[in-house]
């Protein structure tokens, strides 16, 4: 199947106006040669610690952040190398949800005004045309027109995730990034929501870059998960392998401290060596070498890139010698 959407080494620097008071700092390059696609109707999870460059790369997709260095195609043709207005212009395609969906809301404008404001940016002149698609999306995200007059402070977390997406379905998306989606809600809220964009993938025929940290809802949403690591992708396969069989050792690592309810589980354990090198000073060799258990002095050389492990794509030296020991309990 054709991808929709292709990203080939990616990569990003940012601390462009920091350089230029200080010509002695380094660039820090929050994304490093990223390289993964989309299918059509696909969810695609990306997972990472905090400042690993999920949503930097997400943005940079979107247009809103200038790529330093790799293309981004969508539907086959290039759409990077452009300048920011022009970029957003070419990828009308993808839109993008903010993990704060009360913060990304006006709050001065009614959610009517919102959704009218983001048809007529697209070209909607009809009114009557505005108003029949903003009643659309409402009852798609089952919400109905009493909430046209409402403003965002009226609104529960989980109602603001509904008029965040609603926004997004009026502009006719076909790739739509969900930057943690569910975060700040309860249990009960997140399996709402969930079911919502499944539903409304399924009827508009979406596709999802789905950025989170909650691993549970990951193994649950998504069809293939890319983990990464100081702006690396380290692994990339299906939901049930990364699970199942991880490759990675990094990936090992957030699998077992990811919590359990099951009282066979082991309890949580932490990754090595504490916190993350800085991305603006990484360590030679393997970034994450100085926190491997697995780490020999190969890896401390050599930074290894994505590569074919027979069921997805793994960035590791060793992967082959410690596949007979990634089993995890479900």
């Amino acid at each position: 199947m054709t991808p929709i959407l292709e990203v080939r080494e990616l990569a990003v620097d940012l601390g462009g106006r920091r350089r230029w008071l200080r010509p002695d700092l380094p660039p820090v390059r929050a994304v490093r040669g990223v390289s993964l696609s989309l299918r059509p109707g696909e969810v695609l999870g990306l997972v990472g610690e905090s400042g690993c460059g999920k949503t930097t790369l997400g943005r940079t997709i979107l247009g809103l952040q200038r790529e330093s260095g790799g293309e981004i195609r969508l539907d086959g043709a290039v759409v990077s190398g452009l300048a920011p207005r022009e970029a957003r212009r070419a990828r009308n395609a993808i839109h993008y949800v903010h993990q704060d969906a009360g913060a990304a809301l006006d709050p001065w404008w009614s959610i009517g005004r919102t959704l009218e404001e983001a048809l007529l940016v697209q070209g909607v002149r009809d009114p009557a045309e505005r108003r029949a698609r903003i009643d659309e999306v409402l009852a798609a995200v089952g919400l109905d027109a009493t909430a046209r007059p409402r403003y965002p402070h009226e609104f529960s977390g989980g109602q603001l995730r509904r008029v965040a997406l609603a926004r997004i379905l009026a502009l006719r998306p076909r790739v739509v990034i969900l930057d943690e989606p569910t975060s700040g809600l309860d249990m009960s809220v997140q399996a709402m929501v969930l079911n919502l964009l499944g539903t409304l993938r399924r009827r508009y025929g979406l596709t999802y870059l789905f950025i989170s940290h909650d691993l549970s809802v990951v193994r649950r949403f998504c069809d293939r998960v890319a983990i990464m690591y100081l702006g690396r992708v380290v692994e990339l396969a299906t939901a049930a392998e990364v699970f199942a069989r991880p490759r990675h050792p990094y990936t090992r690592a957030l699998l077992a401290a990811s919590p359990s309810l099951s009282p066979e589980a082991r309890p949580p354990a932490p990754i090595p060596a504490g916190e993350p090198p800085s991305a603006a000073r990484l360590p030679p060799g393997c970034a994450f070498s100085p926190r491997c258990p697995h780490a020999q002095a190969p890896c401390r050389r050599t930074d290894p890139a994505l590569a074919p492990d027979g069921r997805g794509e793994t960035a590791c030296l060793r992967w082959r010698e410690i596949a007979a020991d990634t089993m995890l309990p479900a």
